[in-house]
């Protein structure tokens, strides 16, 4: 696999993405577009309305853009791109009206440096963003992190359970949540929270960062044992499919694999692939940060890209030194500093 087929298969709609923009016809606003994440559901976004009969809707996506490359990538499959400081009210003022939009930006690294930007982006932006586009509907990314650690053996944390952030990165998405629900109260905003728990692409996420661990021999940390992780373009498809059920108060569900993954076995199973002694360090807690995923699976059916495959995939790509983005997650902080 290359890099133009991963990007085709990160986009690449299913046929319930499709019905999900038939039913919530018109333009498509997605803010914070320039992420890891923002291109391919851009991109799918212009792919499942087309396929939806909506060739004249238009799909914006609105950011900073520090990359002309990924900007000029998506002007080219038929996506509009419009460069805005999402701080600066006047200027999302003008961003034109839609009656859908995803809301995707946020500050999660470099939080413990610069604290304040972080909650500038994370609950500033947001109800910035919230006032501008409050007669639509609005799919928000949030985070997993708004959760405290639970138990390993408990399934992981679900939608109606207390939020318990740790450190200011999850207390800011909090914040962020918070925002989109005082509009759906002051308002009546539509709106679904999607709290997402670690996606992986082949150039990122969880499975990477440890496969490229253990390739280069360097100690894996056990400080968190367990994660969840979701294929980027099963998550892509579920956010996009939220759309008909954004409401006031929000709808929200948490978007990650069904599976509580070993860190341990999964190094190991790196290992036998790559000829490689895992090293790790420390020991698995009884605790993690996870999600419980059950809502989702039960709304939008089980993930497409199961662990095993993904597993797969990404040794595939990181033994031919396939393009990495050189963006940690960090995923074994446990004391949520970024």
């Amino acid at each position: 696999m290359n890099e133009a087929e991963l990007e085709d298969l990160l986009s690449k709609p299913r046929d319930q993405t499709v019905a999900a923009l038939a039913a919530c016809p018109g333009d498509i606003v997605v803010l914070g577009a320039g992420g890891k994440m923002g291109p391919s559901l851009s991109r799918m976004a212009r792919r499942a309305a087309d396929a939806a009969g909506g060739a004249t809707c238009r799909v914006i996506a609105v950011s900073r853009w520090s990359s002309e490359e990924a900007q000029r990538a998506l002007n080219d499959v038929g996506v509009e791109t419009i460069r805005c400081d999402l701080l600066d009210r006047s200027a999302v003022g003008a961003l034109p009206d839609a009656p859908n939009v995803i809301f995707m930006a946020g500050q999660k690294f470099g939080t413990t440096g610069a604290p304040e930007m972080t909650w500038g982006m994370n609950t500033l932006v947001p109800a910035i963003c919230a006032e501008r586009y409050a007669e639509s509907r609005i799919v928000a990314f949030s985070t997993g992190n708004v959760y405290p650690l639970t138990a390993v053996d408990s399934g992981g944390a679900r939608e109606m359970d207390t939020l318990g952030p740790v450190g200011e990165y999850a207390a800011s998405c909090v914040g962020r949540e918070r925002m989109f629900e005082l509009f759906a109260e002051r308002r009546g905003t539509r709106s679904a929270i999607v709290r997402l728990n670690y996606a992986i692409d082949l150039r990122y996420g969880v499975l990477v960062d440890i496969a490229s661990r253990v390739l280069r021999d360097e100690e894996i940390s056990l400080a968190m044992g367990h994660v969840n992780v979701i294929w980027q373009g099963d998550a892509n498809r579920v956010a996009i499919e939220c759309l008909p059920r954004a409401a006031s108060p929000p709808f929200i569900v948490n978007v990650t694999g069904t599976a509580t993954l070993s860190v341990r076995r999964i190094a190991t199973w790196f290992g036998e692939r790559f000829g490689k002694m895992p090293r790790f360090t420390g020991t698995e807690g009884r605790d993690a940060l996870l999600s419980n995923a059950s809502q989702m699976a039960s709304i939008f059916g089980e993930p497409e890209v199961d662990p095993s495959r993904m597993q797969e995939w990404v040794a595939d790509w990181v033994e031919w030194g396939g393009p990495l983005l050189g963006k940690p997650t960090k995923f074994e902080a446990r004391d949520g500093r970024f």
